[in-house]
């Protein structure tokens, strides 16, 4: 196409894979992430015991979590969501009085990630992480989709939503152009894609290159601020939901 990619290294690998959950088939709805010092740990549900793991780490850890036994590999999972890190006491008292606060005022309490069992065979792999977006999404007769077009840090969990949000906008205009005895080949009718998917993709790239450098740093007030917004975003229902939709859309 001759297009131009602007891309930026993390210098992180995302460590995929699929994990069957401990004590069988339950109600498995909610997506669970924790924020480590070399990166986040998500798990996202899959099934009723089943999971997808992305493990956001250094390069050299996560070739050593790929050449790990599988025993050994979910021993690490249950210990990167469950093991007590070193905190910084000031943090720690104001989160205190931060939840505190909101299980008086919600009745919500924090709880814990669920346990691990064991691995899907053959489903562990990595890729390097970072930020990617094209100089522009359509030629004649062609267009970019998906990871193609843009790539993001993981940790929003936003890159298989761009691309679904793709999907569906290039659907829809094609049928149009179709409808009007365009053809799906108009370069004219495939900028109408482009222009709707930049509305949504850029916003979204920028911010979550904006988390990503904000959980990148231990400076303690930034670390202080953060935990409190991610902590009353998660107790309010109705600023969950905007997020939602809004990644969804």
């Amino acid at each position: 196409m001759g297009v131009q990619n602007f891309a930026l290294a993390y210098n992180q690998m995302g460590v995929v894979a699929t994990l069957r959950l401990a004590n069988g088939p339950t109600d498995n709805v909610t997506a669970w992430q924790r924020f480590l010092p070399t990166g986040p740990i998500a798990l996202l549900p899959l099934s009723d015991d089943t999971s997808s793991l992305v493990w956001s780490t250094g390069v050299a850890e996560a070739k050593r979590l790929l050449q790990l036994d599988g025993d050994s590999f979910i021993a690490a999972v249950n210990a990167a969501f469950h093991k007590p890190m070193p905190r910084n006491t000031l943090v720690d008292d104001v989160m205190k009085g931060v939840n505190s606060l909101v299980k008086q005022t919600t009745g919500q309490r924090l709880e814990a990630a669920p346990v691990v069992e064991t691995e899907l065979p053959k489903s562990r792999a990595a890729f390097p992480l970072g930020l990617g977006h094209t100089s522009t999404y359509v030629g004649q007769g062609v267009c970019l989709i998906g990871d193609a077009a843009h790539r993001v840090h993981p940790l929003a969990g936003q890159g298989v939503n761009l691309g679904f949000g793709d999907v569906q906008t290039l659907a829809d205009v094609l049928a149009d152009a179709n409808y009007a005895g365009l053809g799906i080949s108009n370069l004219s009718e495939l900028l109408k894609y482009e222009q709707q998917r930049l509305k949504h993709n850029v916003p979204v790239l920028l911010t979550t290159h904006s988390l990503q450098r904000l959980y990148s740093t231990d400076f303690v007030p930034t670390v202080a601020l953060r935990s409190i917004g991610l902590t009353l975003t998660n107790a309010f229902p109705p600023v969950k939901k905007f997020l939602m939709n809004y990644a969804m859309s």
